[in-house]
């Protein structure tokens, strides 16, 4: 185990397909939607949904990762010959025995997470779910958390059908706040800051945005 390893976090939705993972040693993933970390990756971690109870929206388990094919999903589950979806291409990730992780990360509020590429360190030392997240936005995160603010890191909106990932967001009672770094595409009314740090004035702008909004909205 080194620092840099690459670490690859995948939800898990379904008891099943965990039940896979730990039976039978290995893990698919749509090849059109994979990131590009997954033919590399040294680990892969899996977050937990809803369908898992008490252990929804947390990562609990890890695994490394042993080697890597692209198959047809009717070759990896020959019992489902007839699924939609039985001619698509996926990663099929060869796995080590299953970790446990304790403590697990968590997610401090309910939040929709597809996959995130992070490092062994980073893994090892997060507590909770944006802590996962290496960008540019680093700095203004952990600054934003320790005013109080409660920030999420690479959120999905949703504005006019169209979906946003933004650096930054800050739910609130009246609505969530955007903040996006650079030329990065973003909704209507969210906060663009060019740089980090911030120019003078930057958090004020931010903090007034929330009073506006109603204040922190209360994790869940």
């Amino acid at each position: 185990m080194h620092p840099e390893d690459r670490v690859l976090v995948a939800v898990m939705n379904n008891r099943r397909d965990f039940e896979r993972v730990r039976d039978q040693g290995w893990y698919r993933i749509p090849a059109k939607h994979a990131p590009p970390s997954t033919a590399e990756s040294d680990y892969i971690a899996f977050y937990f949904t809803k369908a898992f109870g008490e252990e929804r929206w947390a990562i609990h388990w890890y695994a490394p990762v042993r080697g890597h094919e692209l198959a047809h999903r009717r070759e990896l589950l020959p019992d489902e010959p007839d699924h939609p979806r039985a001619n698509r291409v996926y990663y099929k990730l060869q796995l080590g025995p299953l970790e446990r992780l304790e403590p697990p990360i968590i997610s401090l509020r309910w939040r929709r997470v597809t996959f995130i590429e992070t490092t062994w360190d980073r893994f090892q030392m997060a507590q909770e779910i944006n802590e996962l997240y290496a960008s540019g936005a680093d700095g203004l995160f952990v600054t934003l958390k320790d005013m109080g603010l409660a920030p999420e890191r690479e959120f999905p909106l949703r504005e006019a059908g169209v979906e946003y990932v933004v650096d930054l967001a800050i739910p609130c009672n009246d609505g969530t706040l955007a903040i996006v770094l650079g030329d990065r595409p973003a909704p209507a009314g969210a906060l663009r800051f060019r740089s980090t740090p911030l120019p003078q004035g930057g958090l004020d702008r931010i903090v007034e945005a929330v009073r506006r909004l109603g204040g922190v909205q209360a994790g869940s």
